[in-house]
């Protein structure tokens, strides 16, 4: 009998912590932040792009040029997020989805400059 409740409590239990976990984990929105089905948050995705355009440089993948042109689309867009989390209400919904809109076509930038055989150093 004793272990029969501590089985049902057990199942009370784990029953009860299963909605918790599920409000705890990050509401899915299509196109925003997702890299291999992980939620990574913007300053997370920025490490991200900083470290390809490095790895880029030291590999040769991009040019003295790309890596500049790519750096400044880079700052622009961090100058613009800071101006929208200075404004009211801070960070909207709508421009966090404008904010990955442009990290997604920097992303798309630096993988088409890193594969356009433009290698520093090396002609094939």
């Amino acid at each position: 009998m004793k272990k029969f409740t501590l089985m049902i409590a057990g199942l009370g239990i784990s029953a009860a912590a299963i909605p918790a976990t599920a409000i705890a984990a990050p509401v899915p929105q299509p196109g925003y932040g997702f890299q291999g089905g992980a939620w990574q948050n913007i300053n997370a995705r920025q490490n991200r792009i900083e470290a390809r355009i490095n790895q880029g440089i030291r590999s040769g993948a991009l040019t003295r040029g790309e890596a500049m042109r790519l750096r400044a689309q880079f700052r622009d867009i961090a100058r613009l997020e800071a101006r929208y989390r200075a404004s009211r209400p801070g960070l909207t919904v709508a421009e966090r989805l404008d904010l990955d809109r442009r990290f997604d076509a920097l992303e798309r930038s630096i993988r088409i400059q890193k594969h356009d055989r433009d290698h520093r150093g090396r002609r094939w």
